[in-house]
């Protein structure tokens, strides 16, 4: 198994490439539902599993406490933004547009952890401290996101 910053960074490339596949295609069209569905849920299980794993190990460390903060910090921006696009209607031109927001907060994010945070969280946590997180990064992730699909299918039910 990779480790936890390998893990990371897949899915951010993956985040990454849903990303131009959502602002590729136009108003509320079948291949951007399916995108923006996928974005969404990768996104919400990736950000717990990475706070309760990667993040919480980063705040043992005395640099790493600010640091993790902001990130989290961060996620729940990032979160508020994909609320808000649930709401909207994805054929207007205010959901492009608050997209492009949550895009570019979001690639932000993801190059400020990919570059500072990994570099400095490497050079703070040994490998020993750290190994088998990427496995407890997977399973958490796979948890959060059943956790999500039930969730939504209450939701659906009701």
């Amino acid at each position: 198994m990779a480790d936890i910053y390998t893990l990371i960074k897949e899915d951010h490339d993956h985040h990454r490439k849903l990303l131009d596949r959502i602002e590729d295609t136009t108003g509320a069209s079948e291949d951007r539902k399916a995108a923006w569905d996928d974005f969404y849920h990768d996104v919400k299980s990736h950000a717990a599993a990475e706070e309760e794993t990667f993040y919480s190990k980063l705040i043992s460390k005395t640099w790493g406490q600010d640091a993790a903060r902001h990130s989290v910090h961060e996620h729940q921006q990032l979160d508020d933004l994909m609320e808000e696009l649930n709401d909207m209607d994805m054929s207007q031109g205010a959901w492009l547009t608050k997209f492009k927001t949550l895009r570019h907060d979001y690639e932000h994010h993801i190059e400020e952890e990919e570059d500072e945070v990994f570099t400095r969280a490497r050079e703070v946590i040994s490998e020993s401290e750290i190994k088998g997180y990427g496995e407890r990064f997977t399973a958490r992730k796979a948890e959060e996101r059943k956790l999500i699909d039930e969730k939504r299918e209450d939701s659906l039910e009701d």
